[in-house]
């Protein structure tokens, strides 16, 4: 075995270790990356030939965690792993993301790059380390890749920047923010925030960078001492170069001609450029060697060219909007009946219907992985519709680009929520994307915070989002930074910067860039501008709805808690449960008990007042102490010889002496009280010693006057 170890040493002396050589070496590259009692072992394989017609990179990235490595065995009937969770999925994108740009264009070999989580102590994030393995497996591989690339968490705790810090420590981050870059350039960066300035978060990415270029340094010898710096030679490509110049010069003047007439209708502009390419190919069509499929692809250049040279020649958009000019906006609230909260936000051609649900914290989302076992209480839903861009597409669930889109979202408005103990609700927020041209995910973020405000959440601060772009021309030097972008302005442009923030600060970004050498000058003009856009968008809304309801739709739950000693947690829930059921049953109303800093929390959820405040009168009920001198109304439960057992207070029985039942005397307790008859008592005395309670009835009764001698 060729075992090569590598050790990158952090700011603070942590140690990040890379091997190879000693693990699945039939894979075409493989690395393992320990930190702390932290492993992953990351693999690439490509195929030598592209597959006919294959046109792309058919790149997957699959990032897994084995239940084993936390210690534990699955959940569920089958006590396997099974399809990949959210987490695991959004990992996996993260590394998708910083990788794909960096393979080569023309290169089309299906591609599969896999990273197991094999130990892990719940004190290292795995997810930092996860791009770091794959480029790493890369770099030891023949297969054509123009890194290597590092990803890094960098979080500001206590003020203070901090690269991959451990879980407990980065709960108390104000910012965590994932950045993957090369040695040269940034790629991606995804993070939450607490309401930062731009500078703040321009700060954390120039020092998670420097961190990145050390990881990039040692990749690079661990390429040299592989034997890997020479790559596979591949020819995935049909080419036709005098066919690519004459599609160029009989259509490029057309195209730029149908973008020079700033059609704001997305159909009407696909069906104008569609146009162009069908009058060619029925020009053409008796050409029985023409390569069709060559013409489309040379086309979609053409399309390309046409439209960055009009943004950066002419400086006009291709539906003739200025750089930072946003598109007409929108909004309604209340716009569903039944939904605790709804809203429906229109941006140009991309519309979210969004929904609010309120639910008991029995509706929260169980989280079950590998190293977390917790409660969710915030949920977002984000759906795209095969319709909303006019495709018939089926319905098979959501795939890993609406989890991706929704996790951004649920990020930039998570902060803005309630505390808990402030609001006990469950909140699941569902997003309908209805039309869709560019940025729905910042569409869900606005409609979701109209909603929420809509349902009478109060949230902090409404939150607005924005997609910025970028088109530019690395020869001449120039660039131009897009605000709202269009579908296609995405699909051309070299940037996809979305950022969502209140009127304080920024909340969540994410950003994907497609080409090297994006300085940190164009990156403070992008923020900038999207500071503007956001704002600007913020105040349409807030025309709408400037704060949240002061009360709940009257079809939410209504929500009372009360405080209970922690030895009578037991009472209220009863053997087996019984006495919560039975609330529950009799009321209607949702009773959950927790048990909170040594004492018990009592919340009750409930659709009416009535059935609100039965419930909680029976919670009081069992809670209730007892009081010397307090009258109750009791039932009988047991007749003894010498008295009657009354029970006063819910599982609270005390003795009614014969002696203390009338002012006269009885001889015995035939016919005097009867099994379930109520009564009023009053409590005349607590044994110090037995804690039992005497009763008595008689001096609730008018004493008889005393016969005269």
């Amino acid at each position: 075995m060729n075992i090569i170890k590598k050790t990158i040493t952090l700011a603070d002396g942590r140690e990040i270790i890379i091997e190879t050589g000693k693990l699945a070496k039939q894979a075409d590259g493989a690395a393992e990356v320990r930190m702390g009692n932290t492993v992953l072992l990351a693999t690439v394989v490509s195929t030598q030939e592209a597959r006919e017609g294959v046109d792309f990179l058919p790149l997957s990235v699959d990032y897994q965690e084995k239940f084993a490595a936390a210690g534990r065995i699955p959940g569920g009937f089958l006590k396997r792993e099974g399809r990949l969770s959210d987490y695991e999925i959004l990992t996996s994108r993260l590394v998708d993301r910083a990788l794909r740009p960096l393979f080569p264009s023309d290169y089309h070999a299906e591609t599969q790059v896999m990273i197991s989580l094999l130990s892990a102590d719940g004190k290292v994030l795995p997810d930092a380390l996860a791009a770091l393995a794959a480029s790493a497996a890369l770099s030891v591989s023949d297969i054509p890749f123009d890194g290597p690339i590092a990803e890094v968490r960098v979080s500001q705790i206590d003020g203070k920047f901090v690269i991959n810090p451990g879980q407990e420590e980065n709960e108390r981050a104000t910012l965590d923010m994932m950045v993957a870059a090369t040695y040269d350039n940034i790629m991606m960066v995804e993070g939450e925030m607490s309401e930062v300035s731009e500078e703040t978060m321009l700060e954390a990415m120039q020092v998670a960078h420097e961190a990145i270029k050390q990881m990039c340094l040692v990749q690079q010898e661990l390429t040299k001492e592989a034997g890997k710096e020479e790559k596979r030679t591949y020819d995935h490509e049909e080419k036709d170069e005098a066919l690519k110049e004459e599609v160029k010069k009989a259509l490029y003047d057309k195209v730029f001609e149908v973008y020079m007439r700033q059609i704001k209708n997305k159909a009407e502009r696909s069906e104008a450029i569609k146009a162009v390419l069908e009058e060619y190919l029925e020009a053409r069509a008796d050409e029985e060697e023409l390569n069709v499929a060559l013409v489309k692809k040379y086309f979609h250049d053409v399309q390309k060219e046409a439209a960055r040279n009009m943004v950066l020649e002419k400086g006009i958009r291709m539906d003739g909007r200025a750089f930072d000019e946003i598109r007409p906006i929108w909004c309604e609230v209340d716009y569903l009946p039944m939904p605790h909260g709804s809203a429906v936000f229109t941006r140009g051609e991309t519309q979210a219907l969004t929904s609010v649900t309120l639910g008991t914290k029995l509706d929260e989302q169980m989280i079950d992985s590998a190293l977390l076992k917790d409660y969710n209480r915030f949920i977002l839903h984000y759906n795209f519709p095969g319709f909303s861009t006019g495709e018939v597409r089926p319905n098979r669930g959501p795939g890993r680009r609406e989890v991706g889109h929704g996790n951004l979202a649920q990020r930039a408005l998570k902060g803005m929520l309630p505390p808990h103990e402030d609001f006990p609700y469950t909140i699941r927020i569902v997003s309908d994307i209805l039309e869709s041209n560019g940025s729905s995910s910042m569409a869900t973020v606005c409609a979701g915070t109209l909603a929420l405000m809509d349902a009478g959440v109060q949230i902090k601060a409404p939150v607005s989002g924005i997609a910025m772009g970028m088109i530019s021309d690395a020869e001449t030097g120039k660039h131009a930074i897009l605000s709202d972008i269009l579908g296609d302005e995405d699909h051309l442009g070299d940037m996809d910067f979305k950022v969502t923030g209140t009127e304080k600060g920024i909340t969540a970004c994410q950003m994907d860039i497609k080409i090297d050498g994006l300085s940190y000058e164009v990156l403070k003009e992008a923020l900038e501008q999207a500071k503007a856009g956001r704002l600007h968008i913020l105040k349409k809304m807030t025309a709408v709805i400037d704060k949240p309801r002061p009360e709940l739709k009257p079809n939410a739950p209504q929500v009372a808690s009360i405080n209970i000693p922690q030895e009578y947690i037991g009472a209220v829930i009863g053997p087996g449960g019984k006495v919560v059921q039975e609330i529950q049953n009799e009321t209607g109303a949702t009773v959950v008990i927790e048990e909170v800093d040594s004492r018990g929390v009592v919340t009750i959820f409930a659709f009416n007042k009535d059935s609100l405040d039965q419930a909680m009168a029976r919670v009081k009920a069992i809670v209730a102490q007892p009081e010397v001198g307090e009258v109750y109304t009791g039932k009988v439960k047991n007749i003894m010889p010498f008295g009657a057992f009354v029970e006063f207070m819910p599982g609270k029985d005390g003795l009614l002496h014969i002696s203390e039942i009338k002012w006269e005397r009885l001889e015995n307790m035939d016919g005097v009280l009867e099994p379930g008859e109520e009564i009023k008592v009053k409590l005349v005395d607590i044994d110090k010693k037995t804690g039992k309670y005497r009763l008595s009835r008689k001096v609730l009764l008018p004493r008889p006057e005393r016969k005269s001698e």
